[in-house]
């Protein structure tokens, strides 16, 4: 489990403010069914001051059938992985050769959804469609997953189209729904003892309206809200910080 500020009372459909309780009707919706052509899906978050936002983050997290728990230790096994990788079977990463953080970030990518679909061949499997979010639910496309990750202690990115209305359009994935960001630390190579480490994994639901393109017409990212960082996704683990994770 994961500790929150408020939790949603009992795990009921209700929400602690001010010693009072109000009602809300949570469900994960349907994108298919609640998207009108030209508009975005409604948010899980509509009709909600940025205040509750967390307890509804909570309850979407909790109605994913990925654990916490199973979402760190996949990053683990697929960033220890990374670390122990020899390129044409002598180069050895961390040692002779010092990817670039977008490097290590492509390797991330790909290997969780592998970790994933070897172990559960059944329920998830790896973006094969344009249309696909980066890790699939089989049993569910709902609750599939866009995997975001940075070498910026605390900031994600997207690529710029994240951030225009037509992105969709351009890309054929959707920009709303789950997201699994990672953020991890550089390599240093003046100091090939230093091994980089994972500093925050957060988990949870990011809507389209969320990212925002660079202004110029030359930027080249999409930047995701602090308002959407710090109240969509729920950190699942950051380090120096055992209690984020009850054993």
């Amino acid at each position: 489990m994961i500790f929150l500020k408020e939790e949603v009372d009992g795990g009921q459909n209700f929400i602690k403010k001010n010693g009072r309780y109000k009602y809300y009707n949570l469900i994960v919706r349907n994108v298919a069914k609640t998207k009108r052509k030209g508009e975005y899906p409604m948010s899980q978050y509509d009709n909600y001051e940025v205040e509750y936002w967390p307890d509804i983050t909570l309850e979407l997290v909790r109605n994913h059938p990925l654990e916490p728990e199973l979402i760190i230790d996949v990053v683990f096994e697929a960033w220890n992985g990374i670390m122990e990788t020899s390129i044409a079977n002598q180069l050895r990463i961390g040692r002779d050769i010092f990817p670039q953080p977008q490097i290590l970030g492509n390797y991330l990518h790909e290997l969780i959804p592998a970790i994933l679909a070897s172990r559960y061949p059944n329920l998830w499997r790896r973006e094969r469609d344009k249309c696909d979010k980066d890790l699939v639910y089989i049993p569910n496309v709902d609750y599939s997953v866009e995997i975001k990750t940075s070498s910026n202690p605390t900031n994600i990115y997207g690529n710029r189209s994240y951030g225009q209305e037509n992105s969709e359009n351009n890309s054929g994935k959707s920009k709303d729904g789950y997201y699994l960001t990672i953020n991890f630390e550089k390599f240093d190579p003046s100091n090939p003892d230093f091994r980089p480490n994972i500093n925050i994994i957060r988990f949870g639901w990011v809507d389209h309206s969320d990212w925002h393109a660079q202004a110029a017409a030359t930027g080249q990212q999409a930047t995701l809200s602090r308002e959407a960082r710090d109240n969509k996704l729920l950190t699942i683990y950051r380090r120096g910080l055992i209690d984020m994770r009850r054993e």
